[in-house]
């Protein structure tokens, strides 16, 4: 059995609740060209992905043309960013939570497809970033997720092996990353299953061999 030494969040859908940010964003930048991500689509195939790969997927299905991409991409984290400002709010639950693990002891990370800015601006919106050992974004990894390398250099970084770390995620994407990287893994519907005590059950249930 192995103790749990750190906590690794997704940020999306875990910490933020900012997937559909995102999506209206993305989707705001597109319509400018006439293209749209349906709910299903994004549902099913887009969520959790980085923009940039969602731009190519759309090239790839629908013949958006590429030399669009950049521009696209500029406008949809503006988009993000006004999102960010007006919607991002620091919850008592999770403040509370990462506090908590802090002062016990536990490293914490976050690793996100989402790029190094936009990571940062929600981690101080939400009053987060104090209690981060550090972060990683889809800019700090060659392949995002569901690739695991974020998960496999972040586990790196913190200087564990994967069974002393459990990674908490809402995605298809993410969790399959998270479960290729060889981590425990807590799979959380939305922000609200985010807590202290939903993440102590689970890091006691992963040094039981239970996840």
């Amino acid at each position: 059995m192995s103790t749990i030494k750190a906590v690794i969040f997704d940020m999306d859908g875990v910490l933020i609740e900012a997937k559909e940010w995102h999506y209206e964003a993305l989707n705001r930048a597109l319509a400018l060209f006439g293209y749209e991500i349906s709910r299903y689509d994004h549902l099913v195939t887009y969520d959790g992905l980085p923009t940039s790969k969602k731009l190519e997927m759309l090239s790839m299905e629908k013949g958006m043309p590429r030399r669009i991409h950049k521009f696209i991409n500029e406008l949809k984290q503006q988009y993000t960013v006004d999102k960010i400002f007006t919607d991002c709010h620091p919850v008592f639950a999770h403040e509370y939570a990462l506090s908590t693990l802090k002062k016990e002891g536990y490293r914490i990370a976050v690793a996100s497809n989402s790029i190094r800015h936009t990571i940062e601006l929600m981690m101080e919106k939400s009053n987060l970033m104090e209690y981060l050992d550090f972060f990683l974004s889809n800019q700090d990894v060659h392949k995002p997720k569901p690739d695991p390398e974020i998960y496999t250099t972040a586990i790196q970084r913190l200087n564990l092996s994967p069974e002393e770390c459990l990674v908490v995620e809402d995605n298809h994407n993410g969790i399959q990353a998270a479960k290729a990287a060889g981590a425990h893994v807590m799979e959380v519907g939305t922000v609200y299953d985010v807590n202290y005590v939903n993440i102590k059950k689970h890091i006691a249930m992963a040094e039981n061999g239970r996840i």
